[in-house]
């Protein structure tokens, strides 16, 4: 039979494993999170401003749709993550019309489209251009 301070001991071991598979995957460092899984900030405005955190899976195609319809020809400004190259679609389906004007391949770093921004047929203004996107690691 378990005795009282046994059974206290087993409580507590699963308080303990209970607890930290609740603890969220990311970190905090600071007054920041770090996350395991990347995020692009594409922003309305100026960064910071109307922005929304996406989560990127390589080669993965993020369409403005749905919940993130509010981006789709709206996105003024984004920030890439370090180590990451991201493509940015004038159309859904990170698809760009024929030409290069409508495809943005932006590195590591913040961005705004109301700067020519490096596209594929040279720099562009991407402003309230961007439907889509695509990210890989560098």
């Amino acid at each position: 039979m378990f005795s009282k301070a046994v059974f206290t001991n087993v409580l507590a071991v699963v308080a303990m494993i209970t607890i930290a598979s609740a603890i969220p995957t990311s970190n905090v460092f600071g007054n920041r999170a770090v996350s395991a899984t990347p995020n692009v900030e594409v922003c309305t405005g100026n960064i910071g401003t109307g922005c929304v955190n996406i989560p990127v899976g390589s080669d993965a195609c993020i369409n403005f749709t749905g919940g993130l319809s509010f981006l789709d020809k709206e996105s003024s400004a984004v920030v890439v993550p370090g180590g990451f190259v991201c493509s940015f679609f004038a159309d859904a389906g990170c698809l760009a019309p024929q030409g290069g004007m409508g495809q943005v391949v932006l590195q590591g770093g913040s961005w705004s489209f109301l700067m020519p921004v490096p596209g594929t047929a040279g720099n562009v203004n991407f402003n309230d251009q961007a439907s889509s996107f695509s990210c890989s690691p560098v």
